[in-house]
């Protein structure tokens, strides 16, 4: 069996790399050994979107996007399909768990300096699929059919009206009419499950290339290739197949039992992973109360919030959660500091930091309530504090006294 096996092998690497896709990214791909809790989750993020993709097939087996059904075959699939509630909830948990690790697989990066030379690209790549998800998630969002869907949808995409010249020509392409209809449920249906998910697939394995090009980053910021021994392995790292893999399905058990804990007791997480007005069909001509997006797209929705319109256009405030956005995408540049990782940070840029995470946290919280003049006013001081983290990075990060960077990783 031995021999019949290598010879099997023998004759797929002959047409495909298969040995050497093997050897270069799992078995002879070697990471730091100083990994520690905080790079659980890219790993992590991979398992979420394996169960969103399995979970997201079952469930188009018997979704209908047509407006007049929609609704209903969701309650089908929740009633009366055979583990359907199940699958509802691991794709609706799914969702807002991806975000909590993207998250805080972001929060590692900017603790650790991850976008710092030579990452950038792999630092670009990574935050198109965040944009990637936001998208994807939105879409998706819209297909229940209730009324946070409906008029959550209905409020995000009347906001690209306000963009000059093309905002309502934009507006109707996006919606494939003048109001949110069922022209939209397909359009996104077929966004969210087709068109979006081959991209982000695609995006991922070229993070997953570009990772493995430059080499995976770790507590220390240390570069582990320039010491290496008389064969070419880096000293200070470990194969990545079997040891980290290991150490991945633990962290994996681990996120399971949490994740199947808020699927069986919680799903709804108190209205934040699943809003009440959600299991309400949607209705065009009752609008609620209070129309908030799920939390992951709140801190910018605060942002939003808290500009004040010019002219009655609330494009300034468009613009300023544009910039929200995208401005990850400048932290290679913007950061001036002479080490990466926090552990060597200053003062500053600690301090700097936390404000930005109080910020982030606030604003989520923020967008999720009602509009009044005082939650109003702490979102604006919150914005502000959230920018210049960014805008002011290149100063306080080059005045920052920086402790001095170990030659090799350490084992803390």
């Amino acid at each position: 069996m031995s021999n019949l096996a290598t010879k099997l092998v023998g004759w797929i690497d002959e047409r495909f790399p298969l040995v050497s896709t093997w050897k270069g990214h799992l078995s002879e791909y070697y990471a730091p050994k100083n990994f520690n809790f905080w790079y659980f989750f890219g790993g992590l993020a991979l398992l979420i979107l394996v169960i969103q993709i399995l979970s997201g097939i079952f469930l188009t087996m018997s979704y209908k996007p047509d407006a007049v059904f929609a609704f209903a075959s969701v309650e089908y699939i929740m009633r009366d399909v055979q583990w359907g509630w199940l699958l509802r909830y691991a794709h609706s948990t799914g969702a807002s768990m991806f975000f909590i690790v993207i998250y805080l697989h972001m929060f590692r990066g900017l603790m650790y300096g991850s976008y710092r030379k030579p990452r950038e690209l792999l630092w670009i790549i990574g935050m198109i699929i965040y944009l990637a998800l936001m998208a994807e998630a939105f879409m998706g969002y819209l297909l229940p059919w209730g009324q946070m869907s409906f008029w959550g949808a209905q409020v995000i995409v009347n906001l690209f009206a306000s963009v000059p010249f093309v905002g309502p020509d934009l507006a109707i392409l996006i919606r494939g009419d003048f109001v949110v209809s069922d022209a939209t449920l397909n359009r996104f249906f077929a966004l969210h499950v087709v068109a979006i998910p081959l991209v982000l697939v695609g995006i991922i394995a070229a993070h997953l290339i570009a990772l493995h090009e430059v080499g995976s980053n770790n507590p220390d910021g240390v570069e582990i290739k320039k010491h290496k021994d008389a064969n070419g392995k880096p000293l200070d790292g470990i194969p990545f197949f079997p040891y980290l893999v290991i150490k991945d399905a633990v962290a994996a058990v681990a996120f399971l039992i949490v994740f199947c804990a808020v699927i069986f007791f919680a799903p709804e997480i108190g209205g934040y992973f699943l809003e009440a007005n959600n299991f309400i069909p949607a209705n065009p001509m009752k609008t609620p109360e209070h129309i908030a997006p799920v939390w992951y797209f709140t801190p910018y929705y605060a942002i939003l919030r808290a500009v004040p319109p010019m002219f009655g256009s609330p494009l300034p405030g468009v613009i300023a959660m544009g910039i929200a956005t995208v401005i990850f995408f400048l932290l290679p540049w913007l950061d001036r500091g002479k080490v990466k990782s926090i552990r060597y940070r200053g003062p500053i840029y600690k301090t700097f930091l936390a404000a930005f995470v109080v910020s982030f946290i606030g604003l989520g919280y923020l967008g999720l309530m009602p509009a009044t003049p005082t939650y109003t006013t702490i979102s604006r001081v919150l914005s502000v504090v959230y920018f210049a983290f960014f805008l002011l990075m290149p100063w306080y990060t080059k005045i920052d006294k920086c402790k001095p960077e170990p030659d090799r990783v350490t084992s803390k």
